[in-house]
């Protein structure tokens, strides 16, 4: 049979895996540069294309776009700073083999005077060429960023830098219309006319965006950007949030209005020093959450997301092929780390085919969790086994997977969790639990106890041991084994078996052939 039949047969729905694709290997390491109005970035992603990890991230808060309302140029100190931190990326890059580094530069660049000069200034000094890019193109590569970690999304996305705010449509994984703003936060603070001048003018501002976009209320907003990052820390600090993870973040209209309420009667230097933001980022803050209230108030987003990804993120996208970008990020990712952490590569298919049915009743969101389990299901084995299960879950939790809910990650977390231990209670993850409903906590640890099952039986990535049957109206889950297998069933196997059963809520039914054992 051809191999790559034979893939697509073997992977059902998924396909193939592609991070040792010839192309996807090309992605499997890329730097970039961001030279923003606020701040300078290098991100160099590494691993699976499709859902990279973060090799290497560092951040200047250069403030290029300071005063530049006021005079028209970059600012002075910021030049020095952003330069400064460009020489440093770019030795870093050539001592990390990447070359060459992709670059752009957004709002004060292309607005300042001297921003050509600047733009000459880093290539003579340094080699890298800066492209600077108008406001429609930046919000193209933010929206492209979102798409990396939601393929196929559709809604609204808001990209908020130093300088500009810009506006991207997405319907059916595509960007569509593209606007952008002077509702950066930098160019708010310079607004005259005090509290009262800044309302009118972001409110003016706002009811023109929304003309244009010509968008309907029920639709969902994507917010990118450091600025809504803070805010969203903030909001996580105000509701007692139990997970700190930004990317995936959802708030509400009602829970950015109570914000702001907060941030107004905060002082913002101990709440600045409890949510671990910079001075600089921090400075900004009380103007963005003016222009969040406002873009709420009039866009009207049934559903608020935080994207970690935005525009550095859009520029490893633009290099994808289209069979890349549509595949499932967070399956992808659990691919490559299968390959590269688990004692057997591929033993995760196994155990995914012979304890879906199980599951068939389930919708395909809860399905590709599954499969992730599946993939993840021996990455920590290095771990000590006292700690295993709680490693399993923190790195569920916590790692940088996307295409991940937070509810998501806690399922996820907790059938892992049950992959090593039987029980959960007394962990130090259980404020995480309440993400999740009772019923929804019993079906993560369902798919652990089965993984937990299944991995006691499977001694290859090829081999079947036999076939779990569940039978939901009767409430019988059967396990007919095969005569090699017979061997394997022993105490401790009977055992996992019959703690699945009873968490299901089942009888359990052992199968030799044609001997029942009940």
């Amino acid at each position: 049979m051809d191999d790559n039949l034979k893939d697509h047969e073997d992977w059902g729905p998924f396909g193939r895996p592609l991070f040792n694709d010839p192309q996807a290997r090309a992605l499997s390491r890329v730097g970039v540069v961001d030279v923003g109005s606020n701040s300078v970035r290098m991100v160099v992603f590494d691993g699976a294309a499709r859902s990279p990890a973060y090799f290497y991230n560092e951040k200047i808060m250069a403030g290029l776009g300071a005063g530049l309302s006021d005079t028209g140029k970059l600012n002075p100190e910021g030049r020095v700073r952003a330069l400064s931190a460009i020489r440093r990326f770019v030795a870093l890059a050539k001592g990390m083999g990447i070359s060459p580094l992709t670059a752009v530069a957004t709002a004060a660049v292309r607005e300042a005077s001297d921003g050509p000069d600047f733009r000459a200034q880093v290539e003579r000094e340094t080699g890298l060429k800066l492209w600077v890019i108008d406001g429609q193109e930046e919000a193209r590569l933010s929206a492209q960023g979102v798409l990396l970690g939601w393929p196929g999304s559709y809604g609204m996305v808001c990209d908020i830098g130093g300088s500009s705010m810009e506006l991207a449509d997405l319907s059916e994984g595509r960007v569509g219309k593209r606007l952008t703003s002077a509702l950066g936060p930098l160019k708010l603070r310079e607004v005259k006319g005090g509290k009262k001048g800044l309302k009118a003018f972001i409110k003016q501002t706002m009811a023109g965006l929304h003309a244009q976009m010509e968008h309907e209320t029920a639709m969902r907003l994507f917010l990118v950007g450091g600025s809504w990052r803070a805010i969203a820390r903030i909001d996580m600090e105000r509701r007692g949030y139990p997970l700190t993870v930004l990317h995936e973040y959802r708030m509400s209209s009602r829970q950015v209005s109570k914000t702001l309420e907060y941030i107004e009667k905060s002082d913002l230097q101990e709440l600045r020093n409890r949510c671990n933001i910079s001075d600089a980022r921090m400075s900004l803050v009380p103007y963005a959450i003016q222009v969040l209230r406002e873009l709420v108030r009039v866009f009207k987003p049934k559903d608020i997301a935080v994207s970690s990804y935005g525009i550095r993120e859009g520029m490893l996208y633009e290099q994808m092929p289209q069979r890349l970008r549509d595949r499932d990020p967070l399956i992808e990712a659990c691919r490559f780390v299968e390959a590269k952490d688990a004692r057997m590569p591929g033993f995760g298919r196994a155990l995914h085919r012979f304890i879906e049915p199980l599951f068939k009743q389930h919708g395909w969101q809860r399905k590709r969790i599954t499969r992730a389990a599946c993939l993840l299901h021996d990455v920590s084995w290095r771990a000590h086994p006292d700690y295993r299960a709680e490693v399993c879950f923190d790195n569920a939790t916590r790692a940088n997977l996307g295409g991940l809910k937070h509810s998501e990650r806690v399922f996820l977390g907790i059938a892992l969790l049950h992959r090593y231990a039987n029980k959960r209670e007394g962990t130090p993850f259980e404020n995480l639990f309440t993400l999740l409903s009772e019923k929804e906590q019993l079906e993560a640890e369902i798919l652990g106890k089965a993984m937990r099952f299944g991995a006691m039986l499977l001694l290859s990535t090829d081999e079947q041991p036999g076939e779990l049957q569940w039978r939901p109206k009767k409430k019988e889950l059967e396990i007919v084994l095969r005569n090699r297998s017979r061997p394997l069933f022993g105490e401790v196997a009977e055992a996992r078996f019959n703690a699945l059963a009873t968490a299901m809520g089942a009888t359990p039914i052992v199968t030799f052939k044609k001997k029942r054992v009940t």
